[in-house]
């Protein structure tokens, strides 16, 4: 027996309300027991699910790295993984339009894309709406100061410039290599 996420969050959920009800019929210590133990069996199912989907995932990832040569499996996990509602990667599809030449990759690929495309489609739906007017902030755009009056003098600057010698000083040249047989002091 086979039950989704969902299905697994409801049944997680309807254990803990029956424990948790036992005002109007208390349940014995035997039924607690039972309804711990599923409640754990439904914990241990959920983790395991979790590896095998991280298992599931790293080997279609591996057969996709293999590609062409392992076309078939790729072809087979990838259709296995749609199914059991991967959403396709950028890597998917690159994959795919590459060997789209063969029948089954083409529908393989009109399918990934269709799935896709409904997961983008999901996410933007899903995703807040952007502001549609600008604030203005306080200070907004610097104003240029008014120039000064004629006659006064200017104010120098806070720092001066350096020039570009000071940046880039020029390279000194190396020494010649001393000559042979004579020791450098």
């Amino acid at each position: 027996m086979a039950f989704s996420a969902a299905e697994l969050h409801v049944l997680r959920r309807s254990l803990a309300h029956a424990l948790q009800s036992s005002s109007t019929a208390p349940l014995t210590a035997s039924e607690v027991r039972d309804c711990l133990r599923l409640a754990a069996s439904v914990d241990d199912a959920v983790q395991e699910a979790g590896r095998l989907r991280t298992f599931l995932l790293e080997d279609l990832a591996r057969y996709r790295g293999a590609l062409p040569g392992s076309l078939s499996g790729y072809l087979e996990l990838l259709q296995d993984a749609l199914a059991a509602g991967y959403e396709p990667q950028p890597d998917d599809l690159a994959a795919l339009r590459a060997l789209r030449a063969n029948p089954v990759a083409g529908a393989v690929l009109e399918r990934a894309r269709a799935v896709a495309e409904r997961s983008v489609r999901r996410r933007i739906a899903a995703a807040p709406a952007p502001r549609t007017r600008l604030l203005a902030l306080a200070g907004g755009k610097e104003q240029k100061p008014p120039p000064p009056a004629p006659g006064s003098p200017k104010e120098p600057p806070a720092r001066p410039v350096p020039t570009p010698g000071e940046v880039f000083p020029p390279r000194r040249k190396p020494s010649p290599p001393p000559a042979a047989g004579r020791a450098a002091v």
